[in-house]
């Protein structure tokens, strides 16, 4: 199987077209959207869809934020952040759930772990901390600079945040919950980043019963390219689905009968 490429995303997804019965989950409603994706296209309701908006704050895509401060490259950060803003305006305005999940601990990082826990030695905006002892309590602490989300794509009122103090954003969190209880099956993934909190999140989703769709020019990976085309393998082939924003966007402006 051949698998998206870093810019590929815009050219290599399937044409609209309602003749297939993969990818169309067996609950819809009347109406519903069609969202051009690989390896074939995702039906969906965009009353029963959360667009899932992953950990896009300061500490990944700005400049003095964690991963830059660890290393990483960050060049992608505005390309996903104008990317996300468009898919989050369409969201809202088809009436699609927005959940913002953020990633960070406690002041203390008493919830980080100490080194009895792998998330101590494997973190690297812990690890940073200690290698830098001028960042020591900046990243990525609840009510710091670094663990804010960024200005251009902030919740507005009734939009759900929910905080994680992991990778997945199911994990000792109520997202599960929030989800359930407002009868969502299909979730939309943007955010960062690719390879790690978006992919750990997606990944739990679909063994929770979800059906899962990754914008991927809306989210931005942590490492060489190769890890974002490593995840959109996986996403493909075994957890879900690979879109994009304008396919996304333009599935929320049509609806079209769910016929077998």
């Amino acid at each position: 199987m051949t698998t998206m490429k870093r810019d590929e995303t815009a050219t290599a997804l399937n044409p609209r077209t309602d003749a297939e019965r993969v990818g169309r989950p067996a609950f819809l409603g009347p109406n519903s959207c069609c969202l051009r994706a690989r390896p074939e296209n995702l039906h969906f309701e965009p009353a029963r869809t959360a667009l899932v908006v992953v950990d896009m704050q300061n500490a990944y895509l700005s400049e003095g934020g964690y991963m830059h401060a660890a290393g990483f490259d960050i060049g992608h950060a505005q390309a996903t952040i104008a990317q996300t803003a468009r898919v989050i305006e369409a969201a809202r305005a088809a009436g699609v759930t927005l959940v913002y999940l953020q990633n960070g601990w406690d002041a203390r990082y008493v919830e980080a772990g100490g080194p009895g826990a792998p998330n101590w030695h494997k973190s690297n905006a812990l690890k940073t901390m200690r290698q830098r002892a001028e960042l020591d309590g900046t990243l990525l602490a609840k009510g710091s600079w670094d663990y804010e989300i960024v200005d251009a794509v902030r919740p507005q009122p009734g939009d759900l945040v929910v905080a994680k103090t992991r990778y997945s954003g199911f994990f000792n969190t109520p997202l599960d919950s929030l989800l359930r209880s407002r009868d969502i099956r299909t979730l939309a993934f943007c955010g960062v980043a690719t390879n790690v909190c978006v992919e750990s999140t997606l990944r739990d989703a679909y063994h929770l019963e979800y059906f899962c769709a990754l914008l991927a020019d809306a989210s931005t990976h942590a490492g060489p390219d190769e890890t974002f085309r490593a995840t959109l393998f996986n996403i493909e082939t075994f957890f879900g689905w690979v879109s994009h924003a304008d396919a996304f966007i333009e599935a929320l402006s049509t609806t079209s009968p769910t016929t077998a």
